[in-house]
Order: structure tokens, then sequence, then C-alpha cells
């Protein structure tokens, strides 16, 4: 059969849950799972048969954040190529402990299995939920989290050593958050078809270093941008594919890039090409709630800016922000929402992402 694979044995260094597993052992386990653990364990059951199951390929969900979730396939060998960049990348070698927190039907879960198996970490899963520290009582050297999870982790988050953040942009006001904390946090650039991250970037350097706000791709990673701004990825060990997004970036090195947000964003007012990421940066400065900028049709302008503030309406509160957007000296006067709206709670993909498009729609029809 073409598509017959030779899997690779797990490191003899691995653990999952304080117990080590050979291949044959983990068939054993992942139907275990699948038959009488939690939600999140049949997943996790699952994918471990899916991994060791004579194949080339893992089916992958992708998250929907930038349009309708699909199903792609992931060549086991760049799944591989990735967690040996990781390991690289974060100094985290053999014997690493690790917690998953994050589901295994993404990509993100999908790969801190994969790391433990290939590198020989020691991982243990605890349910993903929105405080996943809250039943931790020991130490790790190294965690994935969504922002979210993030958010209501920080008083907690000693137990970690080395934390990465996927799967959404972090908030200066998390920013912030974790500015003081001895964990050393970074925020990833990635996504599926990247096989997770090909960039980080430390949101909480120490105080003799320059604060770091650009992003340092991982090792055998190509860099460069396209006629429109975006950044293009050539990854040969990650992706059979040059990956071509719709990121506009600014490139300083070989290695290095800023990121300034989404093209599929980006609002033409008035002939003015706005950032939302860019904007929502500076109104994170005087707003605690989640927020983001969207275009809505204006007969004059074309697009003209509204902001979208998670909170109940309140009258006071929002003469209060709008003199505070007024006297916030970093905004320009295109920059200036033209509307506001409050919503409760907004509307957020499978990942929990803020779904701009879906929220928008809501509100305003």
């Amino acid at each position: 059969m073409a598509d017959k694979y030779k899997v690779r044995e797990t490191h003899p260094d691995f653990r999952l849950n304080k117990r080590h597993f050979t291949n044959a052992e983990l068939h054993l386990v992942a139907y275990s799972f699948i038959k009488e653990g939690e939600a999140f364990e049949e997943k996790v059951g699952s994918f471990l048969l899916e991994w060791i199951k004579p194949s080339k390929y893992v089916e992958v969900k992708t998250s929907g954040s930038t349009g309708t979730p699909k199903v792609i396939r992931i060549k086991k060998e760049h799944m591989i190529n990735s967690a040996i960049a990781t390991s690289r990348f974060f100094d985290l070698p053999e014997k690493t402990t690790a917690l998953l927190c994050l589901p295994a039907t993404y990509i993100a879960g999908k790969m801190m299995l994969v790391r433990a198996m290939v590198l020989g970490w020691q991982l243990d899963m605890v349910p993903p939920s929105s405080n996943p520290l809250d039943q931790v009582f020991k130490r790790y050297d190294f965690c994935a989290m969504t922002p979210f999870q993030l958010d209501n982790s920080v008083g907690r988050l000693h137990l970690i050593k080395k934390l990465i953040v996927g799967g959404g942009a972090v908030s200066p006001r998390l920013q912030k958050m974790v500015k003081e904390v001895s964990t050393k946090v970074y925020e990833t650039y990635g996504m599926t078809e990247t096989v997770t991250h090909i960039a980080a970037k430390r949101l909480n350097p120490s105080k003799n270093k320059k604060k770091s706000r650009v992003f340092k791709v991982l090792p055998n990673i190509n860099i460069s941008q396209d006629d429109r701004g975006c950044l293009v990825i050539k990854a040969p060990k990650l992706s059979d594919e040059i990956i071509t997004t719709n990121d506009v970036v600014e490139i300083l090195t070989y290695k290095k890039f800023q990121w300034k947000g989404r093209l599929d964003n980006v609002i033409n007012s008035g002939g003015i090409k706005l950032h939302p990421e860019q904007i929502e940066k500076k109104l994170s400065k005087i707003i605690d709630q989640r927020l983001f900028v969207i275009g809505m049709p204006d007969d004059a302008l074309g697009e003209k800016l509204v902001l979208f503030v998670e909170n109940e309406f309140s009258e006071d509160f929002l003469q209060k922000l709008e003199n505070q957007i007024n006297q916030l000296k970093s905004l320009e006067k295109y920059e200036r929402p033209k509307k506001i709206y409050f919503i409760e709670k907004f509307e957020e993909t499978h990942t929990g992402k803020i779904h701009r498009e879906n929220t928008f729609t809501s509100k305003v029809n």
C-alpha cells in the first residue's frame, strides 16, 4: 500500500498521567479512554488511535476563526518535525513535565500529545476549561493555553515555568497582567496548516532585556511578503506547500516580523485603510472588557468604524467611555469609533475566539 507508514515508537521517557506506554499499550489506553473516559479523554483516545495507525496522515479540524471550519490532512512526519522545532526553540528536552489543558480535537491539543510521545515528555491531562489550573497542585515545565484560559489563570501561573499562548491575539490588558509573573510567557503565531506555531514572542521579558514586540521564527522557517504585504511562509519540514496568509506584517529581518492584523478585517473608511487589531490595542488601554472594532456600511465613507464592547448597556458607562476615547492621544481622528455597541456575550468560534461577523450580525440585524 502506498499509504503504508512505519509508526514511530514512543520515546522511552514518555509518560502520560505518570505511566509509560509503548505503541501497543497505547491501543489499550486509547480504547479505555473512549469507552470509560470523560468527554475530553474520548478525544484523546481517538487521536492516539489515529497516531499509531499505519497511515502517513492525521485528519485535523481547523478552528474556523478566519473562515468555515474544515478538515485537512497533515503528515505525521511534519508533526514530528514541529515537535522537535518546539523543543529546540523553547529548550524543552526529554523528561520535560508538561500539562495538557487543551482539547485534543484541534491541532494545539494534538501537538501536546505528539511532543510528549516523540520528545519523551511527562504529560499530565486535565479537563479543558476556562480555569485549567484550578485543580493543579504541582509545578510543570511547560503548558499551552488560549488567551481566555490565561486570563483566568494568572493567579496560579507560578505553577508553570514556560507557557505558550495561541489561538488568538493577546490583549494589552492581558500582557500587562503577566508582566510581573515569574513564568516565561510567549505569544505564538501559527495555524493548523503550519502544525501550530512557526513563531513566538516573549510577552514578559526580564527587566534587563528590551521589551520584545516582534515575532521570532522557529528553526527551518523562511518568511517573506506578497504584493499585499501579507506573510508568506516556506516551511518544507512542516508543509509541502508554500503558505500564503492574510496576515499583514512588517518583516524586520529574515527571522523577525511584526504582526499588524488580518487583511480580511481591514476597514476602508473614506479611502483610509484601518487595521482593527492596531486600533483595538490602543482602546484596550482604557477598556478592561473584551472588545473589537469592525466596519459598517456607510453612504459617505463606504465603511464607518464601530466599536463592540462585551458589557451590559449603561448610559453612564457609555458617556464615560466616549470621554475617555476622545482623550486618548494615541488614537488618530479617523481611528475613533463612530458608534459604540454593547453586547452581553460575544459570539465565539469552536475554539473560544471572538467571532466578529456573527457578533456584528446578531446585534445589528
